[in-house]
């Protein structure tokens, strides 16, 4: 059993802002260090050519800082096994390079992509897995000098030896075991000088201390591979738990055609951190309590034995439902703010506190505040059509006459208008009383509780549109 407290790590490469799919994997990762009251580490993965590295390094953290999710040590935070962009890591690669080789478990291979290639249809062809056939092993050093004097490009490979088993216990997946022989020597070093995926990326766990890797269930076979070169060099192997892959609704992997966005397209949408890390812990793992959590509490119950191994399953309509729980416990500040420029421009500062609280069982994002601010206070593109119109000319017009009687007498009590005197006067119950009203009042046939519409909406506007229905069904009549 591993002493060290855990420490584990999200290691994101830099290439694109941050999609739900990798920030789900950054989640669980956090929660598990906060329940061990461990460490959650930032490493940038930014070894390939890609441009653009910078400004996503930069987006990223602002991401994983919006959500909650703030590392104890990494990029932009520092700590005892710095740097912690891999860009900045090369001379601690080339120095181990330099130690395989000199254990004769690394050589120079001057292979092309096309003979490649053809080798591994050749051994496909043949019914066998293709793997690389070792072929550059053989050169003499000579042989090797000759080849890099004149420029010839060459990688470095791992050389696997036959006939070893490579076994662990994944915390997720259960036993695991793979042969050395369906591996093939692979390559450590590309052509380019620098360091492939999981060379950098095993050496950087065990030289940074990860005692568990939570990581995608499609670097599975990566996880062999790692073994044998933290073996060789004689670096610590963390514990691994490979999760199962995010798909969208067809099934395949979630990409932009299957419905993934990005953080900062949620953000920006007006989607709300707690409603997104409450959606993202439940996609793949079981909680016992289904109401919305704080952080805090979802690492105290996160379990890794509870994590799914069957792929989990987008569902926007449940992203949807988690938004609707975290505007509902919002305070009325906060969603004040989240409403935006546009609604404050509309609603009066003295009723702002009155809107978000009639509003906020009714609204999931930002732009369905405006419509109500737009709707409520304004008579920009009001019209009553459809089925509110069809109500208004089924309702006789003297129940809009009783309406605005009464409310000249009980302004002041808007409550006791709506529950008990209009329905009193007129005779109608359920449906029939609140429908005429609010169709006449907004166009709509639900939303927040009319007494509070009455409440908020000017009075001369209400006046208005009542005046508009009764004389609509007046005529229609």
């Amino acid at each position: 059993m591993d002493a060290r407290p855990t420490k584990v790590r999200f290691a994101p490469s830099p290439t694109g802002l941050l999609h739900l799919g990798n920030v789900r994997t950054a989640l669980f990762n956090f929660l598990i260090a906060r329940k061990a009251r461990g460490i959650f580490l930032l490493r940038i993965e930014d070894t390939d050519t890609a441009r653009g590295h910078e400004k996503y390094t930069q987006a990223l953290q602002e991401d994983l800082r919006w959500l909650g999710l703030q590392w104890q040590e990494g990029a932009g935070v520092g700590g005892e096994s710095g740097p912690y962009l891999q860009s900045q890591r090369e001379a601690i690669y080339k120095s181990y390079f330099v130690a395989l080789e000199n254990q004769g478990l690394a050589y120079h291979c001057f292979c092309t992509q096309h003979e490649l290639e053809t080798e591994r249809k050749t051994q496909r062809a043949a019914g066998r897995p293709p793997r690389y056939s070792g072929r550059c092993r053989s050169l003499t050093h000579e042989e090797i000098a000759a080849r890099l004097s004149t420029g010839t490009p060459a990688t470095l490979r791992f050389h696997v030896k036959p006939g070893e088993v490579l076994e662990f216990e994944d915390r997720v997946r259960g036993s695991q075991r793979f042969s050395s022989e369906d591996i093939g020597d692979f390559v450590i070093r590309r052509s380019d000088g620098t360091s492939a995926f999981f060379f950098s990326n095993g050496v950087d766990d065990a030289r940074m201390g990860i005692t568990l890797v939570v990581r995608g269930e499609d670097h599975l076979t990566n996880t062999p591979r790692q073994m044998l070169i933290l073996q060789a060099l004689d670096l610590p192997i963390p514990d691994y738990a490979h999760i199962a892959l995010v798909v969208g609704a067809s099934g395949a992997p979630l990409s932009k055609r299957e419905g993934s966005r990005t953080i900062r397209e949620l953000r920006d949408t007006g989607f709300l951190p707690l409603a997104i890390i409450n959606y993202l812990a439940r996609l793949g793992h079981t909680y016992d309590d289904n109401s919305l959590m704080t952080l805090h509490a979802l690492a105290m119950d996160f379990d890794i034995a509870r994590l799914h191994r069957a792929p989990a399953r987008f569902d926007e309509a449940q992203l949807m439902h988690w938004q609707h729980e975290a505007v509902r416990v919002a305070s009325d500040a906060e969603l004040w703010s989240w409403m935006g420029e546009k609604v404050h421009a509309l609603v009066p500062q003295a009723k702002y506190r009155a809107f978000v609280e009639t509003v906020r069982p009714n609204v999931r994002l930002p732009l369905d505040a405006l419509d109500w601010a737009r709707n409520l206070f304004t008579d920009e593109s009001f019209t009553v059509s459809g089925r509110s119109r069809e109500i208004i000319l089924d309702t006789p017009a003297s129940y809009f006459e009783c309406f605005l009687e009464l409310y000249e007498q009980f302004h002041s009590d808007l409550h006791l208008l709506v529950g008990r005197e209009l329905p009193a006067r007129t005779g109608r119950k359920g449906a029939a009383v609140f429908q005429p009203l609010r169709a006449a009042l907004t166009n709509k046939l639900r939303g927040p509780e009319l007494a509070r519409l009455l409440e908020i909406m000017p009075p001369d506007r209400i006046r208005s549109r009542i005046e508009y229905a009764k004389e609509a069904a007046s005529r229609g009549r």
